[in-house]
């Protein structure tokens, strides 16, 4: 295994390129790390980019945030700007591991990885957030729901690098939820974990950005749930019946050493009905 120590974007866009499947991008560690000391085998060429601090850093950007891939989950809660443009964000956050794991995991890494059950992932999909990747051919961006592109993939070429994560400006009245059920309160992988951001207009949803992690091959976007409710009035028949819609057409779950499929399709019916009925004032049915 090689090893490159990036000191600048443009020393590890070096390394990266012409790279093939065989290369990692190093960031907090907390991923690639644990596999290493499972026995998984070695990659090819790892990159660090610890040290980029180009990668780092949260600043306003065009109404509303650019978060530098390198950001950790402890930048993330700390930062008086993501509580004000994106507290869904902060709201997941404060749900990856203790202490420790939140002063190392970024959330380049979060996003990079396309764990099915990331905490970050699905929040990202609510905000309507982008992701912009560099590479010595230039820069792109592409939303981040097309950028996850399965179990564990994703759209990043090899010879790219994350270099941020683009939220939006919040729009007029928008409400956001976010939950997570894991084994115990804290420090637990997802067995389901959904994340909501709904513009209301007096009780009626002008518009729903739902998304979901563990529920799938990878984080996915509720369709079926935010079809059934664009433009509702809403109260508890219609939420549930959204909820009903979202874990019978949306969710793709199966069974692992978590949970069973059935398990989560039932909480995660559960958990967007409540959760939705909170953004609301109302009791759930």
């Amino acid at each position: 295994m090689r090893v490159v120590v990036a000191r600048s974007e443009r020393e590890a866009l070096r390394a990266l390129d012409g790279a093939g499947p065989g290369a990692r991008v190093l960031a907090g560690g907390t991923d690639l790390m644990v596999e290493l000391g499972a026995g998984r085998p070695a990659p090819d060429l790892v990159v660090d980019v610890r040290g980029v601090a180009a990668l780092r850093g949260i600043r306003e950007e065009g109404g509303g945030l650019a978060i530098g891939a390198l950001a950790t989950c402890s930048d993330i809660l700390g930062d008086t700007r993501v509580a004000r443009h994106a507290d869904l964000l902060a709201q997941a956050a404060r749900e990856v591991g203790a202490v420790a794991i939140k002063n190392r995991a970024t959330i380049g890494g979060n996003l990079g990885t396309a764990s099915p059950a990331a905490d970050l992932v699905p929040a990202l999909f609510a905000l309507g957030a982008r992701v912009r990747l560099a590479s010595s051919r230039g820069v792109r961006e592409l939303a981040v729901e097309d950028f996850v592109t399965g179990y564990r993939a994703t759209a990043r070429a090899h010879d790219e690098l994350i270099a941020a994560v683009l939220v939006p400006p919040r729009p007029p009245g928008e409400r956001r939820a976010f939950r997570k059920v894991g084994t115990r309160r804290a420090q637990s992988i997802a067995k389901v974990v959904v994340a909501l951001a709904v513009a209301l207009d007096g009780r009626r949803a002008a518009g729903v950005r739902a998304a979901a992690g563990s529920v799938a091959e990878r984080c996915i976007r509720l369709a079926a749930f935010e079809r059934a409710l664009a433009g509702r009035e809403l109260d508890a028949r219609t939420i549930a019946a959204a909820a009903r819609d979202a874990a019978r057409l949306d969710a793709r779950p199966r069974d692992d050493v978590r949970s069973t499929a059935e398990y989560r399709r039932v909480v995660l019916a559960r958990v967007l009905a409540a959760a939705l009925s909170d953004l609301a004032g109302l009791a759930p049915a």
